[in-house]
């Protein structure tokens, strides 16, 4: 399959060859879901906690006798019934990653990229250079090419002014190829690779 590739001021720079290995399957909605599932999960903190009943910092003394008060028998102020007391069930700290094969990994970058392709949202582009950090300058180059949510994905090394001149335009990202996924391939609206990038997945998936 060719894929035409362009310069980021939009004029034609012939074409690359893309695997249907990569590019060209029929994506499937399971494997996807398990995937950002599994990343999500893993981006999870885990870190909230509320007080269990040996944490609240209260009394434990009994609250009143046994009997003959006419009320229901009770101990401990620190009891989940009672203003200031603990919470039941309550969420610990602990970690939410789960396993996933990595065959399943490597598979879903696959039928992600298959399906940005398949709904005409990706661009290639010869390299991501800019010839100074200029925000105002790239912002222009991006609306001539008609980007405005996109994910740019460069070789292993990105250029600097490239990097510094698009991060502060809303709803563009700049990643490296070794940084790649799943979930933000499929967050952005258009998908945008260098020669270099597309390069790299055809030897990493050969």
């Amino acid at each position: 399959m060719e894929l035409n590739v362009k310069t980021l001021e939009g004029k034609d720079a012939g074409t690359v060859s893309i695997s249907d290995a990569i590019f060209g399957l029929e994506p499937r909605e399971d494997i996807l879901a398990r995937m950002i599932r599994w990343q999500l999960a893993k981006k999870q903190q885990g870190t909230h906690q509320s007080q269990t009943r040996g944490e609240v910092s209260r009394t434990g003394a009994k609250m009143y006798k046994q009997k003959g008060t006419g009320r229901a028998r009770h101990h401990s102020a620190r009891a989940p019934q009672f203003r200031g007391g603990a919470k039941a069930h309550g969420p610990v700290s602990r970690s939410h990653e789960h396993d996933l094969p990595k065959k399943v990994r490597a598979l879903a970058l696959r039928h992600a990229l298959s399906a940005k392709l398949k709904s005409e949202d990706v661009i290639v582009l010869d390299q991501l250079v800019a010839a100074e950090a200029k925000t105002k300058a790239l912002s222009g180059a991006f609306a001539s090419l008609g980007l405005t949510n996109a994910l740019f994905i460069g070789g292993a090394e990105l250029d600097n002014n490239f990097k510094l001149a698009a991060r502060n335009i809303p709803n563009i990202d700049v990643l490296p190829i070794q940084g790649i996924n799943v979930y933000d391939i499929l967050r952005c609206g258009k998908l945008v690779l260098s020669k270099a990038a597309v390069e790299a997945l055809e030897e990493r998936f050969k």
